[in-house]
């Protein structure tokens, strides 16, 4: 929708009357002055109206909130509905974009159509921030590069370093594309955190390399048995290079094909005897006052653990603002919300609940992506449960249909 705002030379009554266009007739100073009090006249019309782009591999829709909201979403048939807490003006149009074909609000709905042969999305609310209102953002996967992955599931294994692709900022999902009869599969990249020359945390009860791969292969036999295409950053006790910033760029870039829905990396914690319980992160800055210690070790620990974790947080400080930065952020806070309730309600375990820190290895991916620490291993309450098969059996099923749920995979 174009304006184009006119003024008149003359009294209203007489005619002829000249129009001239708002630009040509105001002095600047006048602009100045003008053009605050239109948009704030216009910004009704323009929250029930979305912004429309077209990526590479989706479609995103935009709206803009009057404030924060809360958000449920329902994806059915050919139409994706979310509700939200908040009221907008009455609004309804064709789209002309890839995946979609119309939009309609009405109060506190929001309803996108979406074209034949596409039937998944994603929806987040994203607060206001550097200088942008609150928004919803609905994003519909429309990548047909991720017909290469097969009708039957697969588990891959990260072997020479990729070739740069195209950056994606949203997860993949599952799609049907139209006149093809190939199901295209959502794929997770799962990444064990350590490996080969480096065990992570060693306690007298377990290492972390060999805890976090046993648990990575049992999510990933599980996500198979629901069609999820898994690719493992690791199936085997190795590293991917002997340099720990390159190792952990090969790990992360794996989850930049622009078919990936999610990124999960897996950790043991270790501190004091007396530290227990579950925390899970994804990328951004510690609160204030936090303690760095633990992404400096999970990032190579001594100085490039601390060169590594000084890149990601300034990292951290680019995102803001980034409105494409912020919606995987937004993902990727869901994800790792969804991971740690999972993980809670399975084990029964302190919950040390949902952050955000500078981790090397979840700064590159371009989808949803997260770092969770399944426990301390340094302690004696459980460490010796970390090494137990059927523990590790419960964390993997709540790692799993964690990530189901966030893909909306039964």
């Amino acid at each position: 929708m174009a304006f184009q705002f006119f003024v008149t030379t003359g009294p209203l009554d007489s005619m002829p009357v000249k129009l001239l266009p708002i630009r040509q007739a105001l002095s600047s100073a006048s602009r100045r002055l003008l053009v605050p009090l239109t948009l704030s006249l216009l910004a009704p019309l323009a929250l029930a109206v979305p912004r429309v782009g077209s990526h590479d591999g989706y479609t995103r829709l935009v709206f803009n909130l009057p404030k924060a909201a809360t958000s449920t979403v329902k994806v059915s048939g050919q139409s994706v509905t979310v509700r939200l807490n908040v009221t907008l003006p009455a609004e309804q149009g064709a789209l002309k974009a890839p995946g979609v074909t119309a939009y309609a609000v009405a109060g506190g709905t929001v309803t996108v159509t979406l074209a034949k042969g596409h039937a998944s999305a994603k929806a987040s609310v994203l607060p206001a921030a550097s200088g942008q209102p609150a928004r919803l953002v609905i994003d519909v996967p429309t990548s047909v590069a991720a017909s290469r992955i097969p009708a039957t599931p697969q588990a891959r294994t990260a072997s020479a370093p990729p070739r740069p692709v195209p950056a994606r900022t949203t997860p993949a999902a599952v799609t049907r594309p139209a006149g093809s009869g190939t199901i295209i599969r959502p794929r997770v990249v799962l990444d064990a955190g350590h490996g080969g020359y480096d065990p992570g945390m060693v306690s007298r009860w377990v290492t972390e390399k060999e805890v976090t791969l046993a648990i990575a292969l049992r999510i990933r036999a599980e996500l198979v048995k629901h069609g999820v295409d898994v690719v493992m950053v690791r199936e085997t006790d190795r590293h991917l290079s002997t340099d720990k910033r390159t190792d952990l760029d090969l790990r992360s870039r794996l989850a930049t094909t622009g078919t990936v829905s999610a990124f999960v990396s897996i950790h043991v914690n270790a501190a004091g005897p007396g530290a227990q319980g579950i925390e899970t992160f994804y990328f951004g800055q510690p609160l204030a006052g936090s303690d760095r210690s633990q992404a400096v070790r999970e990032n190579g620990g001594g100085s490039v653990g601390q060169e590594l974790t000084r890149q990601a947080a300034n990292s951290a400080q680019n995102l803001l603002g980034d409105i494409l930065a912020q919606a995987k952020v937004a993902f990727s806070r869901q994800l790792a919300q969804k991971v740690q309730a999972n993980l809670i309600a399975s084990t029964g375990a302190v919950n040390r609940g949902v952050h955000t820190d500078a981790f090397y290895v979840i700064r590159n991916p371009t989808t949803a992506a997260i770092l969770t620490e399944i426990g301390f291993g340094s302690s004696p309450t459980e460490g010796p449960r970390l090494a137990n098969p059927a523990y590790r059996d419960r964390i993997a099923q709540a790692i799993a249909r964690a990530i189901l749920d966030f893909l909306n995979t039964k």
